[in-house]
């Protein structure tokens, strides 16, 4: 006999005890962690997979965590505008800043699973013992051997893999709601499974051709939405399209960080007359020896620009040979009206004709050169 499982609507609603719980209780408390730069894969595949892995009581009823403060919450617009479909009031969902995972830890409450990453942050890694678990689709690192769960496989979202977990032990918990938020998810990371794009695999197409039935909306309907929604930066400002998917690595000497950005250079630079200011003071804030910003849209047809800030001439000089190297296909774009700018000697702006190198490919370039 299955074990008892709860309804979507009752999972929502067991996670407004949460705060709760973690005050007051003295149980272990199972938490599921997305990566830092929390887009809409790390944030569907915590929930969904904190969903999967509940039980009945309210103390099997495993915690999603969003890896972002509660107030970036409102830069990943095609998350808000997909949870509210699905039902999910953002109150009921905890942030990175509103539960104390390290005290939790600190007191040998806390049981973690880790989603759409293998390796904790670096300003995390005191988590690193209470790890469980792993479900993640980025390249093997090779830590938490020993996890009773440890499903890390080259899929174009982590989404897909928690939606095969569920298809296996549970397909009966792919209630509307669930399949649209996994479905969604999909299809985005993988451009609406488009093979141009490099990032499909069997598995997800298996996993939206199961979920789209599933889900109340067609495969390409659901698409061109989110898309529309993700492409929706028009109110946001230099350092919040920078800070809206954002990663940073210290490899080696370097501190490196990567903006994924959604709007084209040429109307970035024509809406913003200091982007290139405003980029050197993002750079300067997070204490950056390079910021990359790769700059991926749809108009109509896919497109990668690339963005280097790199104060040093010569560390300048060999991103640029690595980038050359590896086949990224860069052509220079720098608009006239960034080159003006006092900051522009270290500035590089690209078209990318390889558009299969995306960040998750690039890092370990980066890493390979670098560290």
């Amino acid at each position: 006999m299955s074990e008892p499982r709860r309804s979507w609507t009752s999972f929502l609603q067991g996670l407004a005890n949460t705060r709760e719980r973690v005050s007051s209780g003295r149980e272990p408390l199972h938490c599921v962690l997305g990566n830092e730069a929390a887009d809409l894969d790390s944030m569907v595949s915590a929930l969904v997979y904190a969903f999967f892995r509940s039980g009945p009581e309210e103390k099997d009823l495993c915690v999603p965590v969003i890896n972002i403060p509660r107030g970036d919450y409102k830069l990943r617009t095609e998350a808000v505008f997909l949870m509210r479909q699905a039902g999910v009031d953002p109150g009921l969902l905890s942030f990175i800043d509103e539960i104390d995972l390290a005290g939790l830890h600190r007191a040998g409450r806390l049981e973690l699973t880790l989603v759409d990453h293998n390796r904790l942050a670096g300003h995390q890694s005191e988590l690193a013992e209470a790890v469980r678990g792993v479900v993640d689709h980025h390249a093997d690192e090779g830590l938490f051997q020993d996890a009773p769960v440890r499903l890390i496989e080259p899929t174009g979202s982590a989404s897909t893999l928690v939606a095969r977990e569920i298809v296996g032990a549970a397909p009966e918990l792919l209630e509307q709601d669930v399949a649209r938020l996994l479905a969604g998810t999909i299809l985005l990371d993988t451009v609406n499974l488009d093979p141009a794009a490099q990032r499909t695999t069997p598995d997800d197409q298996a996993m939206v051709d199961l979920l789209i039935p599933r889900a109340g909306e067609g495969q390409d309907e659901l698409f061109q939405v989110l898309q529309r929604e993700k492409f929706n930066v028009s109110d946001l400002e230099t350092r919040d399209l920078l800070r809206k998917d954002y990663k940073e690595w210290q490899i080696g000497k370097e501190r490196i960080g990567i903006s994924s950005v959604l709007l084209p250079l040429k109307d970035w630079a024509s809406r913003d007359s200091d982007l290139v200011q405003g980029l050197e003071a993002y750079r300067s804030a997070r204490g950056l020896d390079m910021l990359l910003v790769m700059i991926a849209y749809t108009a109509p047809d896919f497109t990668r620009e690339l963005l280097l800030l790199v104060p040093r001439e010569a560390a300048l000089q060999e991103l640029e040979e690595l980038l050359n190297e590896k086949g990224l296909d860069l052509a220079d774009i720098t608009p006239e009206e960034l080159k003006a700018s006092p900051l522009a000697p270290g500035l590089r702006c690209f078209s990318q004709g390889n558009l299969g190198i995306s960040r998750k490919k690039l890092q370990p370039l980066l890493q390979e050169r670098f560290g």
